[in-house]
């Protein structure tokens, strides 16, 4: 397969028909092994049984979110989505059995203990009667999702998407800003009930699965599927008092100076993504230019670096130009069949650009080491909490390349990218103690959601001012946020994972080549080790203890006061 591209690979719809017929016939097998060499064949089987199915069920997917209105591709992922939650009872069978063989402890030895903890997590949130739950959580996903991909928001002369219309929160001239966000505002607001409905529909059908799986509602199960298995409720509930404790204050100063230096008497949410007076860091060329640089950056940075964005060039991995009807959302996925990663976003000529560029080809290059290096493709994807790191930390790592993006305003980029990874943080973590309230208390009216949200931002965000957005105001905020709807409980991983990636960035400066070294050894890893021991892997602070949350600002903390202060001189 390596002359293939992505727009010209060929879909096929999975047969699984067959595919319960060799899972019923690997669960047999293993159930009459008399030795381990008969369970190294199924589970070599069971992997490249999976890889096929897994490519086209994600080139469906893709499709589908490359154009949202192809009913070809709507109805093809539904199918097979479907069709993938029905066949799990007969992948559960088959791992049941593995787990309970007299060879478990051969497969431990051979693959490590992560390969055992990662079957029993996929045992322990199935089960046959939560099939149609799992169907329906689909169904209301994707109208959720076309809702916001089909958004048309008429604005300065032209009909933008909900990416379009974000490239005006960083206009000069206040007054668009202001216009801008009010429009932004009013596609939510309008679309209010509808978007109520789904998410209500979503937290019964999502606790239901919860219940119906032996814990008290959804939340237990968010875990699991999250992969967390060395850390709970009580870990992340106390790192979130942490960023409370050490990073609210300092994005208050932050925010203060941003204040002074863009010459308002109040600073409105309007505001938060204006920095400079002069206008804030563009991008200098068309998505074309930016996707070149990257080359370049990638091609000086390291080999292998250098190998990988060739490999995502060549074979035409990356789809970036904000189109009409392409999902609202940014992702990387991989394609385990062809060893490969895929890029998709929505370019808006903003600095978000420079983050796909490097935010998601750093989870691309993670999967596409981890894809070389693990003998299984359960391990080809990072633990959703660990993931983060690698696409947070080529972020960082992409800093000595801002002129290539930027030119002049690089050290520009490079304050406002700083500055909005600390300012994120208090943010994420809303997001996260949002969910836990609304699946243990569910039933909160959406107005009382709302209510919560608002409650929220006024403990993580107490700067935030909405100039008489009545929708806004009483908490309409959270509803822009995807995650909470199609991907529950993930959003904390973005902000446990800043802390490791701000203390790559220290370690970067200190010490490049060890801190590289660190950083490819852990996308090597892929998910072939829990959490906490893949951040022994990189050598980097378990985020939960206390004080490490300060530890891991240290530098950043330093570097964005010293700049404020040089501003301010």
């Amino acid at each position: 397969m390596e002359n293939f591209t992505f727009p010209t690979l060929k879909y096929q719809r999975p047969d699984f028909v067959k595919y319960e017929e060799e899972l019923k016939r690997m669960t047999e097998t293993v159930k009459k092994a008399g030795d381990y060499q008969t369970i190294q064949a199924v589970l070599h089987d069971m992997d490249e049984l999976d890889k096929p199915v897994s490519s086209m069920r994600t080139i469906a997917m893709i499709r589908n979110t490359l154009d949202t209105t192809d009913e070809f591709y709507e109805k093809e992922y539904e199918y097979v989505m479907n069709k993938s939650v029905e066949v799990e009872t007969h992948k559960t069978a088959l791992l049941k059995e593995l787990l309970a063989s007299r060879f478990a402890g051969d497969i431990e030895n051979e693959y490590g203990s992560e390969l055992l903890v990662s079957m029993q997590r996929n045992v322990d949130q199935f089960k046959e009667e939560i099939i149609p739950h799992l169907q329906q959580e689909l169904a209301l996903k994707q109208q959720y999702q076309k809702l916001m991909a089909t958004a048309e928001i008429s604005f300065n002369g032209e009909v933008l998407n909900l990416y379009g219309i974000q490239k005006y929160f960083e206009d000069p001239d206040r007054n668009t800003r202001k216009a801008a966000f009010k429009a932004y505002s009013d596609f939510y607001h309008k679309n209010e009930e509808e978007m109520e409905n789904i998410f209500s529909e979503l937290i019964e059908v999502r606790n239901e699965m919860g219940r119906a799986l032996g814990y008290e509602n959804f939340i237990p199960l968010a875990y699991i599927q999250q992969e967390r298995s060395d850390y709970g409720v009580k870990e992340v509930a106390s790192f979130r008092e942490q960023v409370k404790r050490e990073i609210v204050p300092l994005c208050e100063k932050l925010y203060e100076a941003q204040r002074k230096r863009i010459g308002v008497d109040e600073l409105m949410v309007y505001d938060e993504e204006y920095k400079f007076t002069d206008g804030n860091a563009e991008p200098v060329g068309d998505d074309d230019y930016l996707v070149k640089q990257a080359q370049i950056m990638y091609h000086e940075m390291n080999p292998e670096t250098s190998e990988f964005i060739d490999f995502m060039i060549e074979h035409e991995l990356m789809d970036l130009k904000n189109k009409p009807h392409k999902a609202s959302t940014g992702y990387m996925t991989i394609l385990p069949s062809y060893k490969a990663p895929f890029v998709f976003s929505c370019f808006n000529h903003t600095i978000g650009d420079i983050q796909v560029l490097t935010h998601e080809l750093g989870h691309a290059f993670a999967g596409y080491e981890a894809m070389r290096e693990q003998k299984t493709s359960l391990f080809y994807m990072g633990g959703t909490d660990i993931a983060e790191i690698h696409s947070m930390t080529m972020e960082q790592f992409s800093y000595p390349y801002a002129e290539n993006f930027f030119g002049d305003a690089a050290d520009k980029f490079r304050f406002m990218h700083l500055q909005d990874a600390i300012t994120f943080v208090p943010f994420g973590v809303a997001v996260d103690e949002f969910q836990h309230i609304v699946y243990a208390n569910p039933d909160l009216t959406p107005k009382e959601r709302t209510l919560e949200w608002h409650k929220l931002e006024e403990k993580y965000m107490p700067w935030r001012k909405y100039d008489n957005d009545e929708f806004m105001e009483r908490g309409g905020y959270w509803y822009h946020k995807l995650h909470i709807f199609l991907y529950p409980f993930y959003y904390i991983n973005y902000t446990l994972t800043t802390m490791g990636a701000m203390e790559f960035k220290k370690r970067y400066l200190e010490n490049k080549d060890e801190a590289w070294k660190d950083y490819l050894n852990l996308c090597k890893a892929g998910s072939s080790r829990s959490y906490l021991e893949l951040l022994k892997v990189a050598n980097l602070s378990v985020p939960f203890e206390e004080g490490s949350v300060a530890k891991a600002i240290s530098c950043a903390r330093e570097i964005l006061l010293k700049s404020i202060e040089e501003m301010e001189s």
